[in-house]
């Protein structure tokens, strides 16, 4: 592996505060300094921008990043700003003066990093002055968006590397957290001239713990997981618009800080509640997932799925955007038959290729396994990607909230008792049926008379809905009908009812068992600790109100909490705390230190 110089590690504490690079970080940088085309997969959090940023600096040369994220954008020029380093960006949400005044700066080459939509891109003649200002380097965020196998195709990506070859010479680093062996393989084709050298790094986040459940009165479910989290910053992805307002009054009606995002919001109000979000400790965000695309704040401390995701890319997009700054967070997704048959109706619907439509129904088979998986959901969703681990020890699988059974004998009775209704009943119905409750409906259909009429009666009827729910996640079971819903056999189904295949099922309990999951540092600070970190979070919002930038372009939690354990007294006791540069000592170090003598007062 290429050794960096002295200079990049000298940068990378004079201007970012660090002392070490993280895992992955520095053999990609060599790789770009080295030149050629670099692809790099690394998961949400690893510190991507730091390998683009860095070589930027240590060359004192252009980096044009495009990147579809413009909020995004927006955090990352004020970073490097914060830190002087000479940034900017051009997206439609700059008012006219901003974008000129980037375009300015570009002619005269004032700038290292150029933040740029894939649409701007081929817009007012700037390729032909990106070409005048002869960047060294073309650096593509969410690089997956290139693909249309990936779970986020933008078509306007596909002009990228027409644009990198109109650039002359540019080198071109492409970076995504998510893309399978299909997508990298796109992503190589049609954004790089030659093979790029690709860098595939652990998708684990370990600080994430995961956990699942059945949706049973949701509200109270999600209302129990944020109570956990009483004070802490979170997200709560919603399917429609209108739950995420509903949400978020339950939520303020229960004593929490909450507020709403989805696209229906009136620019203004959406534009309020995300500064909000950025600015403030302790807010949760209940949105639809457009939400937290390029929002960079570090410290989310959970994120909860109110319906089912859409896709186990998705997921893992959406659950990255708690822990960024590496300490412990927190994630439940609830889920249900109806999310699962919403979902596939979806794929469905779509006019597309019928190789397209399979790919999609088995891209979200694979998140409905992983909402049911008997394993370690942690090995479940590495495995999607291709990465074995050992059992996380942490999920909700291995920390025994989940039981797990050999279910073939009950599989089997549920699976009898689709074939003889007809293969046209839901799950609620099946299960009168298989509990010999008997209804209404049941009488009129003649069912009671039926051999599996009673058979499961050793069990409750929600047991079996939930049984009937996994059997469909499993794909033993499919709709029967788009129009009246209802389950019928697969394949599967068929080979499990006549003893060709075993399943194994979850058996969920009564009642979660609620376990609070620490989300602070490494090791908890003591009360002492505590009151100065609170000091330092004071201080911190009011300068960010002051400068009408998020919280963490001040400083990070993680910062903030190094800080409150040293408390350093001198400015150069202030220059040994994680993420104080010299920069950041300069512009901030007297009001921190003033803080700190305050809260010790």
């Amino acid at each position: 592996m290429a050794i960096l110089p002295h200079s990049a590690r000298a940068l990378l504490k004079s201007v970012f505060g660090y002392e070490e690079f993280r895992t992955g970080q520095e053999e990609i940088i060599a790789a770009l300094l080295e030149g050629g085309p670099v692809l790099a997969v690394m998961p949400t959090g690893s510190g991507k921008s730091m390998c683009y940023q860095l070589p930027a600096l240590l060359e004192e040369r252009l980096t044009v990043v495009v990147s579809p994220l413009i909020a995004l954008m927006r955090d990352q020029v004020q970073q490097m700003k914060a830190l002087g380093v000479a940034a900017a960006t051009l997206n439609s949400m700059n008012s006219r003066p901003e974008n000129e005044a980037a375009r300015i700066a570009l002619r005269e080459g004032a700038l290292r990093l150029l933040f740029v939509s894939p649409e701007r891109l081929a817009l007012d003649g700037l390729i032909a002055e990106l070409r005048s200002a002869s960047p060294k380097r073309l650096a593509i965020d969410e690089a997956h968006c290139v693909s249309e196998w990936g779970h986020d195709f933008r078509p306007e990506y596909r002009q990228i590397g027409v644009v990198a070859e109109a650039l002359g010479g540019v080198q071109v680093a492409a970076f995504t957290a998510t893309a399978d062996k299909t997508t990298r393989g796109d992503i190589a084709n049609k954004l790089f001239a030659s093979p790029p050298r690709i860098f595939l790094h652990s998708f684990d986040r370990p600080n994430i713990e995961l956990n699942f459940s059945p949706k049973d009165q949701p509200r109270r479910q999600l209302a129990r997981f944020v109570e956990k989290h009483r004070g802490e910053s979170g997200i709560v992805y919603c399917s429609s618009r209108d739950r995420t307002e509903l949400l978020a009054e339950y939520f303020n009606a229960h004593g929490h800080e909450a507020v709403a995002y989805h696209a229906g919001l009136d620019q203004t109000v959406r534009n309020r509640n995300q500064d909000r979000f950025l600015q403030e400790d302790g807010l949760i965000a209940v949105a639809t997932i457009a939400f937290g695309m390029g929002v960079n704040k570090p410290d989310v401390r959970f994120v909860a799925h109110a319906d089912m995701p859409s896709s186990v890319e998705s997921y893992y997009q959406e659950i990255g955007r708690a822990g960024r700054d590496g300490l412990p967070a927190d994630t439940l997704t609830l889920y249900g038959v109806e999310d699962m048959a919403f979902r596939r109706r979806q794929i469905d619907g779509k006019d597309i290729p019928e190789d397209r439509r399979r790919f999609e129904h088995g891209r979200f088979n694979a998140l409905a396994m992983l909402c049911e998986a008997p394993a370690c959901r942690r090995q479940t969703l590495l495995a999607y990607f291709d990465e074995k681990v050992s059992p996380c020890g942490r999920c909700d699988v291995c920390t025994g909230q989940v039981a797990v059974y050999d279910g073939t004998i009950p599989a089997q009775k549920a699976l009898s008792a689709v074939w003889r209704t007809g293969q046209r009943f839901g799950a609620a119905y099946l299960a009168d049926v298989l509990t010999g409750a008997g209804s209404d409906a049941v009488s009129r259909n003649g069912h009671e008379n039926l051999k599996t009429f009673g058979v499961g009666k050793e069990l409750g009827k929600h047991v079996w809905i939930s049984i009937v729910r996994q059997l469909f996640a499993l794909g033993a079971l499919q709709i029967a009908s788009e129009e009246h819903g209802g389950f019928a056999l697969t394949d599967r189904g068929a080979d499990v009812l006549r003893g060709r295949e075993t399943v194994m099922l979850r058996r969920d309990p009564e009642k979660r068992r609620e376990r609070r999951l620490h989300t602070g540092p490494a090791r908890p600070l003591d009360a002492g600790d505590e009151r100065v970190l609170a000091a330092l979070k004071r201080k911190r919002l009011a300068l960010a109100r002051e400068e009408g930038v998020p919280a963490f372009v001040i400083f990070p939690d993680k910062t903030l909490i190094d800080m409150a354990e040293k408390r350093p007294a001198t400015l150069d006791g202030m220059l040994a705390v994680h993420g104080v540069g010299e920069r950041k000592l300069a512009r901030y170090g007297d009001a921190f230190l003033e803080a700190l003598a305050e809260a010790l007062d």
